[in-house]
């Protein structure tokens, strides 16, 4: 059954992502002043802590999205990753010091990682190949509507109980526990797919072959990117760099958010219809306007632009890459490409926030901004060259 021409199914894993990424980014959109004002620990601090949880999120991927090859079952995997999700999350409402706050945001993001490749693989084994820019740019829309929800809510909550960071951190909990519920009670698993059939994947010579060049274009394309954008958390910190009062800094997640979920459906569709690699490197080309924006913000306007960039860049290139992903690698391997592409983009996750925060620490706020333009500059480069050799 179809809804808008996208499959029952997508609408529902892009309703149960909305739940959990109102929950995160509760937290999310709080934690990186929590730690600093609350708890008193650097930008390096929170820059090593967001590499590794989201490399973490990342990395585990490909573990899983294998897993789901083999066993060729998407949905319980996918479950698992929820549930773990939710269970990390009264840890945030806890801690009392960085490094349980820590644990419990790799926790978390492992949760996040063992679901994706699975999830995102079911979107494909869900949806005819003609519709699968469309289906990719709904679940990331539905997505991140729960992306500037959780901010929304962080907000008025904390302007509601005096910024009280540990209650916000507790309502989190409840969506969290309401995605796990929903993916087992509403997901139905097609009974064959196309990846049904055989041994699933071993990670050998022959494996790398059969994934394909036009796979491994994609990865590297993807990789550049991401080295090029670091955590979301070193905008909130710019926010209060520039004079956002405490309360209302998760507004910056917000814009960035409302701009990401009103762009990523209507550039779905756009990719079903036109060049995919051409809609990748005009991704990228935003993000180096975005960084030029932070980098020189003096105030809240210059910061709004660059936010706003940001969240088009998102739009236009996180679920574009899905699509491709989907669309480069055999049917039977979905589960491993996908795992294997955020495996990549994870250690550059890692790479990107670490240096982010260094960055911050000893030199400056302005001066991140400024290498996370260069790198983007050199990932367009790298966007071209793969677009060239397609």
């Amino acid at each position: 059954m179809k809804a808008g021409g996208v499959p029952r199914g997508v609408w529902v894993l892009g309703f149960v992502s909305a739940l959990a990424d109102i929950s995160s980014e509760m937290i999310h959109s709080l934690l990186p002043l929590y730690l600093t004002v609350g708890l008193g620990a650097s930008a390096l601090v929170v820059g090593i802590i967001e590499g590794i949880a989201e490399a973490s999120a990342l990395i585990a991927r490909v573990f899983s999205g294998a897993l789901s090859d083999r066993l060729r079952h998407r949905k319980w995997i996918t479950a698992a990753g929820y549930g773990i999700g939710a269970a990390s999350k009264p840890f945030f409402a806890i801690a009392q010091g960085p490094w349980l706050i820590f644990g419990a945001r790799f926790v978390d993001r492992i949760g996040k990682g063992i679901r994706g490749a699975p999830r995102d693989a079911l979107v494909a084994d869900l949806t005819p190949k003609a519709e699968r820019g469309a289906a990719y740019g709904l679940r990331q829309t539905l997505d991140t509507i729960g992306g500037f929800l959780g901010p929304l809510i962080a907000m008025g909550l904390m302007l509601a109980w005096s910024n009280d960071f540990q209650a916000v951190f507790w309502v989190a909990v409840i969506p969290a526990v309401l995605s796990f519920v929903v993916v087992v009670v509403a997901v139905k698993e097609p009974k064959k797919t196309e990846a049904a059939g055989g041994e699933g994947p071993r990670f050998n010579r022959a494996l790398v072959h059969r994934l394909g060049k036009s796979f491994w274009l994609v990865v590297i394309a993807g990789t550049a990117i991401t080295l090029a954008r670091f955590s979301e958390a070193f905008l909130i910190l710019r926010a209060e760099n520039v004079g956002v009062p405490l309360a209302y800094t998760p507004l910056v997640l917000v814009g960035m958010a409302l701009v990401f979920s009103l762009t990523a459906y209507p550039v779905g569709r756009l990719a079903d219809r036109m060049s995919r690699r051409t809609l990748l490197a005009i991704g990228t080309a935003v993000l180096v306007a975005a960084d030029i924006a932070l980098a020189l913000a003096p105030g809240i306007g210059v910061l709004a632009v660059g936010v706003a960039l940001w969240g088009l860049h998102m739009g236009l290139t996180q679920g574009l890459l899905s699509a491709m992903v989907a669309e480069a690698i055999p049917a039977d391997l979905r589960g491993t490409g996908f795992g294997i592409f955020n495996l990549a983009c994870g250690i550059a996750m890692l790479l990107a926030s670490a240096i982010a925060g260094g960055l911050w620490h000893f030199v400056g706020p302005a001066v991140t901004f400024w290498a996370g333009a260069a790198l983007a500059a050199a990932a367009f480069g790298v966007t071209r060259v793969a677009r060239t050799a397609a």
